[in-house]
Protein backbone atom coordinates (compact mmCIF):
# COMPACT_ATOMS: atom_id res chain seq x y z
CA UNK A 1 0.00 0.00 0.00
CA UNK A 2 2.86 2.34 0.88
CA UNK A 3 4.53 1.54 -2.44
CA UNK A 4 1.33 2.40 -4.33
CA UNK A 5 1.03 5.67 -2.43
CA UNK A 6 4.70 6.50 -3.01
CA UNK A 7 4.37 5.69 -6.72
CA UNK A 8 1.31 7.93 -7.00
CA UNK A 9 3.11 10.83 -5.30
CA UNK A 10 6.17 10.42 -7.55
CA UNK A 11 3.94 10.29 -10.66
CA UNK A 12 2.11 13.45 -9.55
CA UNK A 13 5.42 15.26 -8.93
CA UNK A 14 6.69 14.25 -12.37
CA UNK A 15 3.47 15.47 -14.04
CA UNK A 16 3.68 18.82 -12.21
CA UNK A 17 7.37 19.18 -13.11
CA UNK A 18 6.76 18.42 -16.79
CA UNK A 19 3.80 20.85 -16.86
CA UNK A 20 5.91 23.60 -15.27
CA UNK A 21 8.75 23.05 -17.74
CA UNK A 22 6.29 23.13 -20.65
CA UNK A 23 4.61 26.33 -19.45
CA UNK A 24 7.87 28.13 -18.77
CA UNK A 25 9.50 27.04 -22.02
CA UNK A 26 7.38 29.30 -24.24
CA UNK A 27 6.56 26.37 -26.52
CA UNK A 28 2.81 26.91 -26.21
CA UNK A 29 1.81 29.59 -28.72
CA UNK A 30 -0.59 32.16 -27.25
CA UNK A 31 -1.05 33.97 -30.55
CA UNK A 32 -4.68 34.81 -31.32
CA UNK A 33 -4.03 33.59 -34.88
CA UNK A 34 -3.27 30.04 -33.74
CA UNK A 35 -6.18 28.02 -32.27
CA UNK A 36 -5.78 26.09 -29.03
CA UNK A 37 -5.07 22.40 -29.18
CA UNK A 38 -8.31 20.40 -29.18
CA UNK A 39 -7.78 19.13 -25.64
CA UNK A 40 -7.12 22.69 -24.39
CA UNK A 41 -10.13 24.09 -26.22
CA UNK A 42 -12.36 21.35 -24.83
CA UNK A 43 -11.11 21.90 -21.27
CA UNK A 44 -11.66 25.68 -21.50
CA UNK A 45 -15.15 25.22 -22.96
CA UNK A 46 -16.18 22.87 -20.15
CA UNK A 47 -14.67 25.10 -17.44
CA UNK A 48 -16.31 28.22 -18.91
CA UNK A 49 -19.75 26.62 -19.04
CA UNK A 50 -19.55 25.19 -15.52
CA UNK A 51 -18.24 28.47 -14.09
CA UNK A 52 -20.92 30.65 -15.68
CA UNK A 53 -23.75 28.33 -14.66
CA UNK A 54 -22.46 27.96 -11.09
CA UNK A 55 -21.91 31.69 -10.56
CA UNK A 56 -25.22 32.80 -12.08
CA UNK A 57 -27.60 30.24 -10.54
CA UNK A 58 -28.75 32.48 -7.65
CA UNK A 59 -29.38 35.57 -9.78
CA UNK A 60 -33.00 36.76 -9.76
CA UNK A 61 -34.36 37.77 -13.15
CA UNK A 62 -36.52 40.94 -13.14
CA UNK A 63 -39.43 41.59 -15.46
CA UNK A 64 -37.85 42.05 -18.89
CA UNK A 65 -41.01 42.69 -20.93
CA UNK A 66 -41.16 46.48 -20.53
CA UNK A 67 -40.80 48.24 -23.90
CA UNK A 68 -38.71 51.10 -22.47
CA UNK A 69 -36.34 48.59 -20.93
CA UNK A 70 -35.92 46.93 -24.34
CA UNK A 71 -35.30 50.35 -25.95
CA UNK A 72 -32.67 51.15 -23.35
CA UNK A 73 -31.16 47.76 -24.08
CA UNK A 74 -31.00 48.64 -27.76
CA UNK A 75 -29.00 51.75 -26.85
CA UNK A 76 -26.53 49.72 -24.85
CA UNK A 77 -26.23 46.97 -27.44
CA UNK A 78 -25.81 49.32 -30.39
CA UNK A 79 -23.21 51.38 -28.51
CA UNK A 80 -21.17 48.61 -26.93
CA UNK A 81 -21.88 45.23 -28.51
CA UNK A 82 -22.39 45.55 -32.28
CA UNK A 83 -18.66 45.99 -32.90
CA UNK A 84 -18.02 42.36 -31.96
CA UNK A 85 -21.42 40.66 -32.03
CA UNK A 86 -23.12 42.19 -35.11
CA UNK A 87 -26.83 43.00 -35.49
CA UNK A 88 -29.53 42.65 -38.15
CA UNK A 89 -28.13 44.55 -41.14
CA UNK A 90 -24.87 45.33 -39.34
CA UNK A 91 -21.74 43.22 -39.63
CA UNK A 92 -19.21 42.93 -36.84
CA UNK A 93 -16.10 45.08 -37.29
CA UNK A 94 -12.55 44.03 -38.12
CA UNK A 95 -11.90 43.98 -34.37
CA UNK A 96 -14.04 40.86 -34.11
CA UNK A 97 -12.10 39.28 -36.98
CA UNK A 98 -8.93 39.51 -34.91
CA UNK A 99 -10.30 38.01 -31.69
CA UNK A 100 -9.79 34.42 -30.58
CA UNK A 101 -12.04 32.76 -29.78
CA UNK A 102 -14.23 34.59 -32.32
CA UNK A 103 -17.16 36.40 -30.67
CA UNK A 104 -20.56 34.89 -31.52
CA UNK A 105 -23.12 36.77 -33.60
CA UNK A 106 -25.89 37.33 -31.06
CA UNK A 107 -28.74 37.33 -33.56
CA UNK A 108 -28.10 33.58 -33.84
CA UNK A 109 -30.87 31.60 -32.08
CA UNK A 110 -28.45 28.84 -31.08
CA UNK A 111 -26.75 31.18 -28.59
CA UNK A 112 -29.92 31.34 -26.52
CA UNK A 113 -30.19 27.57 -26.44
CA UNK A 114 -26.86 27.52 -24.60
CA UNK A 115 -27.28 30.50 -22.23
CA UNK A 116 -30.37 31.60 -20.28
CA UNK A 117 -31.16 35.12 -19.06
CA UNK A 118 -29.30 34.72 -15.75
CA UNK A 119 -26.21 33.50 -17.54
CA UNK A 120 -26.31 36.25 -20.17
CA UNK A 121 -26.57 38.86 -17.42
CA UNK A 122 -23.61 37.32 -15.58
CA UNK A 123 -21.50 37.27 -18.76
CA UNK A 124 -22.29 40.91 -19.59
CA UNK A 125 -21.63 42.05 -16.02
CA UNK A 126 -18.47 40.04 -15.32
CA UNK A 127 -16.91 39.40 -18.73
CA UNK A 128 -14.91 36.26 -19.58
CA UNK A 129 -11.14 36.04 -19.19
CA UNK A 130 -8.96 35.56 -22.29
CA UNK A 131 -11.87 35.96 -24.73
CA UNK A 132 -12.01 39.71 -25.36
CA UNK A 133 -15.39 39.89 -23.58
CA UNK A 134 -15.16 42.87 -21.17
CA UNK A 135 -16.91 43.22 -17.81
CA UNK A 136 -19.50 46.02 -17.88
CA UNK A 137 -20.39 45.68 -14.20
CA UNK A 138 -17.73 48.17 -13.06
CA UNK A 139 -19.07 50.90 -15.37
CA UNK A 140 -22.81 50.22 -15.63
CA UNK A 141 -25.68 49.59 -13.24
CA UNK A 142 -27.47 46.25 -13.05
CA UNK A 143 -30.53 47.96 -14.53
CA UNK A 144 -28.55 48.99 -17.60
CA UNK A 145 -27.28 45.44 -18.05
CA UNK A 146 -30.67 43.82 -17.59
CA UNK A 147 -31.93 46.18 -20.30
CA UNK A 148 -29.40 44.63 -22.69
CA UNK A 149 -30.61 41.15 -21.71
CA UNK A 150 -34.19 42.29 -22.38
CA UNK A 151 -33.09 43.47 -25.82
CA UNK A 152 -31.25 40.19 -26.48
CA UNK A 153 -34.52 38.34 -25.88
CA UNK A 154 -35.89 40.09 -28.98
CA UNK A 155 -32.75 40.05 -31.12
CA UNK A 156 -32.85 36.51 -32.61
CA UNK A 157 -36.18 37.14 -34.35
CA UNK A 158 -35.58 40.81 -35.16
CA UNK A 159 -35.39 41.84 -38.80
CA UNK A 160 -33.08 44.46 -40.25
CA UNK A 161 -36.10 46.76 -40.70
CA UNK A 162 -37.15 46.34 -37.05
CA UNK A 163 -33.62 47.04 -35.84
CA UNK A 164 -33.48 50.26 -37.87
CA UNK A 165 -36.91 51.30 -36.59
CA UNK A 166 -35.77 50.79 -33.02
CA UNK A 167 -32.80 53.00 -33.85
CA UNK A 168 -35.17 55.70 -35.07
CA UNK A 169 -37.02 55.55 -31.74
CA UNK A 170 -33.70 56.25 -30.08
CA UNK A 171 -32.55 58.97 -32.50
CA UNK A 172 -32.24 61.47 -29.64
CA UNK A 173 -29.34 59.53 -28.15
CA UNK A 174 -26.58 61.94 -27.20
CA UNK A 175 -23.14 61.41 -25.69
CA UNK A 176 -23.07 57.69 -26.46
CA UNK A 177 -25.28 55.67 -24.16
CA UNK A 178 -28.19 57.80 -22.92
CA UNK A 179 -31.32 59.43 -24.30
CA UNK A 180 -31.45 63.19 -24.77
CA UNK A 181 -34.16 65.78 -24.12
CA UNK A 182 -35.80 64.01 -21.18
CA UNK A 183 -37.19 64.68 -17.74
CA UNK A 184 -34.14 65.06 -15.50
CA UNK A 185 -35.93 63.20 -12.69
CA UNK A 186 -35.44 60.03 -14.71
CA UNK A 187 -31.71 60.51 -15.19
CA UNK A 188 -29.39 58.01 -13.51
CA UNK A 189 -25.70 58.85 -12.99
CA UNK A 190 -23.21 56.02 -13.54
CA UNK A 191 -20.15 55.35 -11.45
CA UNK A 192 -18.03 57.03 -14.11
CA UNK A 193 -20.10 60.20 -13.90
CA UNK A 194 -22.01 59.71 -17.16
CA UNK A 195 -25.77 60.09 -17.19
CA UNK A 196 -28.30 57.60 -18.45
CA UNK A 197 -32.08 57.72 -18.65
CA UNK A 198 -34.36 55.10 -17.08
Amino acid sequence: MNKILLGSIITLIVIIAISFIYMSSGIYNLSATKPHMKVTESAIHIMKGKSIKANSKNIEVPNLDDKNLVLNGYEGYDAMCVTCHAAPGKSASVIADGLYPPPPELNNKEIYEEWNEKELFWIIKNGIKLTGMPAYGPTHSDEDLWAIVAFLNRLPVMTEKEYKEMGEENKNIKDGYHRGDVNQENVHIHKDGKKHVH
